[in-house]
């Protein structure tokens, strides 16, 4: 689960970050990364269509990403806002697959380095 701190929740930032963010598409889903404060924590959205699945499908897709970014943010991801737009290929990509989707866009930050250069 991610503290509210770590989440983006107002549809005014949703539309900023997938406005002016920079997009990486991936085979399970299309990510808005927009680079904030670099003091400022790792902000996290999901965005699940229901093209991607039932609700049980959709949540568990959903709950998959969170945890990853939970991941991210636990190892020091800081100054930016990520959105992640789910396509429907994801409701039968496995943990790993998701993953390692993610660490393709969004590389685990290094000790000394800025997680948005």
């Amino acid at each position: 689960m991610l503290a509210r701190a770590n989440r983006v929740v107002l549809p005014a930032d949703f539309r900023a970050t997938v406005r002016r963010g920079r997009r990486a598409t991936t085979a399970s889903a299309v990510y808005y990364r927009l680079a904030t404060d670099p003091a400022a924590p790792a902000r996290f959205g999901v965005v699940v269509s229901k093209a991607v699945g039932n609700a049980v499908v959709r949540n568990r897709v959903r709950r998959r990403l969170k945890a990853l970014g939970r991941g991210r943010i636990d190892a020091g991801h800081r100054g930016e806002d990520v959105v992640i737009r789910v396509l429907p290929g994801s409701a039968q990509g496995s943990w790993d697959s998701l993953s390692a989707d993610m660490d393709a866009v969004i590389p685990a930050p290094q000790a000394g380095n800025s997680p948005t250069a």
